[in-house]
């Protein structure tokens, strides 16, 4: 169990875990009156589920090297306790690189909310394509997260509003423009250019990045990075509705079957005396149901919806194995509930594991460590507020609107002195009015979403200009097409990657093209 840090004495234990699942992905609502929204994690491996299967060889195989970089603490202060370091891990791969007087270039991929083993594991976009190139790879650890901790040893800094401070976006990419530039001057390599890539956070980073470091990087990829859900640009219930749309789209008996079973669930606890006693039966979990606990399977129940959306790739396609359970159930005539509860046990409980019980609290704790969930618990708290919520019920879930309130005093408590600051992100980096804007100033960043996953609600779709452009898929789900590609892979996934690679090969092209013209006209 997570042990608790000095700053949160007042709070229990088992409320604590919830709150650590809380944004690691989605909030839980049952500690709370009125209830706090559920918010998503902004992940490309969903954690508390397991649809993928990726491999960490990968670096062995492609020959990467771990590094550590002496990081200064903060870049945006000159007081003295500002140059204090931390080491800052990356690792890199010159395996296929043509190397500095070719100015081969670098294809660094910018960490979000995860370790550097499950970036150097997941992410296939560099390791598939820089041989084509001659690229460098290079893949970097966000501040804060797996082993890139300042002062790690003292676990009190973890859970300290002045050491979490430093923990946030605008720092993050002065870290990856240090190393970034470290790394140019170490090989040589001043001439290479550099292509950031990123995926869900890190996808918001990489087209940041860009914008912020154009001198750095001279392109990007974004890929499902939904930096339009601040500041209410995007409608709040927009994340859900794509779900809805997801389950609608691949059954309508299945999406009113969710949709009516959320009320069949308060209906039994409410109107039977045993009614717990029978959700213990039909969904087979592992501890009986007690008063309250409706709200933890409800929130499982979601929680399976949402991930099964968020990541419905191919070959299986979780929403529709869902909805075919539902359906089957259906036909055998079982009631609402035995058609979810069907559902929920051959998806998570298949084959050898169907005797299995249903064990709720596991499957709502994240499987990363404490410290990388309290971690982004405290961003989602300070600056990446995104008010996903449901403000009526035209969703497959239940009306539960984002309620800033609650979630503000939330944060307060967890972190004493703390405050959010819900128009940060627009403000520093942008948002509103985003053609207008971009297509003044901004070049080279590619938009890539599909758009079943729920997070293209907030995500760029259309070209704003020549050179940033929107790539989409109406099949593609979160961040798939920087996953390791496969031999089965659809067409239209290929595609997708391709005219990716195609854009990125231009950029290459015009940036020698320029590099030519500058040099001779010296």
């Amino acid at each position: 169990m997570a042990s608790r840090g000095p700053r949160i004495q007042a709070l229990d234990l088992p409320w604590l875990l919830q709150l650590i699942f809380l944004f690691s992905t989605f909030m839980i609502s049952s500690c709370y009156s009125p209830p706090l929204r559920k918010i998503p994690r902004l992940s490309i491996l969903q954690r508390p589920i397991t649809f993928r299967n990726h491999s960490n060889s990968v670096a062995v195989r492609h020959r990467f090297r771990t590094y550590f970089y002496a990081q200064t603490l903060d870049h945006f202060s000159y007081e003295p306790a500002s140059y204090t370091t931390f080491l800052q891990r990356y690792m890199v791969s010159s395996m296929h690189w043509r190397g500095a007087l070719a100015a081969a270039p670098i294809f660094v991929y910018l960490g979000g909310d995860e370790s550097l083993e499950e970036s150097i594991g997941s992410i296939g976009f560099l390791t598939d394509n820089a041989q084509k190139f001659g690229a460098l790879m290079v893949y970097l650890e966000h501040r804060y997260y797996g082993k890139s901790i300042p002062s790690r040893d003292n676990m009190q800094d973890i859970y300290n509003t002045t050491s979490l401070g430093y923990l946030n976006s605008g720092q993050a990419l002065a870290d990856y423009a240090d190393i970034i530039l470290h790394l140019k001057r170490n090989l040589s390599a001043e001439a290479s250019p550099v292509i950031v890539i990123g995926g869900s956070y890190g996808g918001m980073l990489a087209a940041w990045f860009r914008l912020k470091y154009p001198h750095i990087a001279m392109g990007a990829l974004a890929s499902s990075a939904p930096l339009l859900y601040f500041d209410d640009i995007t409608p709040s219930d927009g994340f859900h509705s794509v779900v809805s749309d997801n389950f609608r789209e691949a059954s309508e008996s299945c999406y009113n079957t969710i949709k009516k079973s959320w009320s069949e669930i308060d209906r039994m606890v409410l109107d039977q005396d045993n009614g717990l006693d029978m959700l213990t039966e039909k969904f087979r979990t592992c501890e009986p149901l007690e008063d309250g606990d409706e709200l933890e399977l409800k929130t499982y129940l979601e929680n399976l919806y949402i991930t099964a959306s968020q990541y419905d790739d191919p070959p299986t396609y979780p929403v529709s194995q869902i909805c075919n359970s539902i359906e089957e159930a259906a036909a055998r005539g079982d009631d609402t509930i035995d058609r979810i509860a069907s559902a929920v046990n051959n998806l998570t409980r298949p084959g050898e594991n169907s005797g299995r019980c249903l064990e709720l609290s596991s499957e709502l704790r994240p499987s990363d460590d404490t410290v990388n969930g309290l971690n982004w618990l405290w961003q989602a708290c300070t600056e990446l507020l995104m008010p996903i919520g449901r403000e009526t019920n035209e969703t497959m879930f239940q009306a539960e609107p984002f309620d800033v309130d609650s979630y503000s005093r939330m944060c307060r408590q967890l972190y004493q002195g703390s405050r959010l600051r819900p128009n940060w992100i627009t403000t520093y980096y942008g948002g509103h009015h985003i053609r207008m804007t971009l297509e003044k100033f901004a070049s080279n960043i590619i938009f890539s979403n599909g758009r079943r996953d729920p997070f293209s609600a907030a995500g760029v779709l259309t070209n704003i200009s020549p050179s940033v452009v929107a790539v989409t898929t109406s099949q593609g789900s979160h961040c798939l097409d920087i996953l390791p590609a496969r031999i089965n892979d659809p067409r239209w996934l290929v595609l997708q990657r391709n005219i990716e690679l195609g854009i990125i090969a231009g950029w290459i092209r015009n940036y020698y093209n320029d590099l030519r013209f500058y040099s001779t006209e010296k």
